[in-house]
């Protein structure tokens, strides 16, 4: 079933992206995911290249993405944001999660809704893969409003204990880099972000 009240729930914010393959289930945070038709409900989502998860929705061509409310914690987005799921199954020990009809997992905890999809095209935008999905279910877990990139900054993200050094943030994840200039090409090695996304210390 395809409830329009979780379409709108999708907008500018942070998703939980959840793929599966054979015996293996993976999933990472995503920052841009969006309605691009009505009728079919097409979405497309954008994911960087040499993440796992990227790496199996090429490969089997299904999904799942879960909106983040205002409830998410940060403990909640460094489960599936921080770590690699190469080496770690982000899952073991965490209850509150279901398998949707195309057998990916959809979160509970602080999302208000999920959007399960098939690929349908797959665009190369250089560092990431752009892809183009049909809608195959859908729906609403709460009512609470989604979780904007403004509200994970000021509410979500602990602001970081380091006035007294000189160097810059990233906005994404909090990891910091220390000197007096951040090379123009420097990738944050935690959420794999480029220099754009990072802001001096204040």
């Amino acid at each position: 079933m395809i409830r329009n009240e979780a379409m709108f729930k999708l907008s500018y914010g942070l998703f939980i992206l959840s793929a599966h393959e054979n015996n293996k289930d993976n999933a990472c945070i995503i920052n841009t995911a969006c309605q691009v038709t009505d009728n079919p409900k097409k979405i497309t989502i954008a994911v960087n290249k040499g993440n796992l998860t990227c790496e199996m929705i090429e490969r089997t061509k299904i999904f799942t993405v879960s909106v983040l409310s205002i409830e998410a914690t940060f403990d909640l987005i460094k489960r599936f944001g921080f770590a690699s799921g190469r080496d770690t199954d982000k899952f073991t020990g965490y209850n509150d999660h279901y398998r949707t009809e195309n057998g990916t997992y959809f979160i509970c905890e602080g999302t208000n809704a999920y959007i399960s999809c098939t690929v349908t095209d797959i665009v190369d935008c250089g560092t990431h893969l752009l892809f183009i999905a049909d809608v195959t279910e859908a729906e609403t877990l709460s009512d609470e409003p989604s979780a904007t990139y403004q509200y994970y900054f000021d509410h979500i993200k602990p602001k970081p204990e380091t006035k007294r050094k000189k160097g810059y943030v990233c906005k994404i994840c909090g990891y910091v880099y220390e000197g007096d200039e951040l090379p123009e090409d420097f990738i944050c090695p935690i959420c794999k972000h480029g220099a754009e996304d990072f802001e001096p210390l204040e």
